[in-house]
């Protein structure tokens, strides 16, 4: 069963556990404020995200963490599943640290979790690196909504081959590791 995966030697991806949450929460408000201020809109839900509220959405999705070598966590993802969709969230990343292919290995190792055989993500359509890095990665824009004023989300996909039902297999797994 695989635990970790090495990136470049430096910083490793696993399963997040209950005491990590804190940690993950801190690094989204750190990691979120760039968002606000791109948006001009200081309270946005992840910035006003509490340990309750993360400790709900453990409950419910998977989370994975990235850590350097001193067992500091510098990114994180969740994903939850439904009707054979795998929805991915709060991809984030140290500030100082984006741009290393952490955000990357993040998300290809939530998508390789899940046995659905669609991803769905979104992101703010002034977020453009963003938007490029899914791109990138396979994701197509599929719809866009406007929230308020110039703010629109943009709502990306990705479908995926599963080779029988291994990724499935896989998944059962792990989701229920420590």
């Amino acid at each position: 069963m695989r635990t970790a995966v090495t990136i470049d030697d430096a910083f490793a991806v696993s399963r997040a556990a209950k005491g990590d949450l804190a940690e993950i929460l801190e690094l989204q408000h750190i990691a979120y404020r760039s968002e606000a201020i791109l948006l001009n809109k200081q309270d946005i839900p992840p910035l006003r995200q509490t340990i309750e509220d993360i400790e709900n959405e453990f409950a419910t999705s998977v989370f994975l963490k990235a850590t350097d070598k001193q067992g500091r966590i510098v990114g994180s993802v969740r994903a939850r599943e439904a009707d054979d969709t795998q929805f991915i969230g709060k991809l984030i990343v140290q500030p100082s640290l984006q741009g290393k292919g952490i955000g990357t290995r993040l998300l290809k190792e939530i998508e390789s979790i899940s046995g659905c055989a669609r991803c769905e993500l979104f992101t703010s359509s002034k977020s453009i690196r963003n938007i490029a890095l899914y791109e990138r990665l396979g994701y197509t824009a599929f719809r866009q909504e406007k929230i308020s004023g110039d703010l629109s989300f943009v709502y990306l996909q990705k479908e995926k081959r599963i080779a029988g039902n291994a990724a499935a297999r896989f998944f059962d797994s792990v989701k229920d590791m420590p």
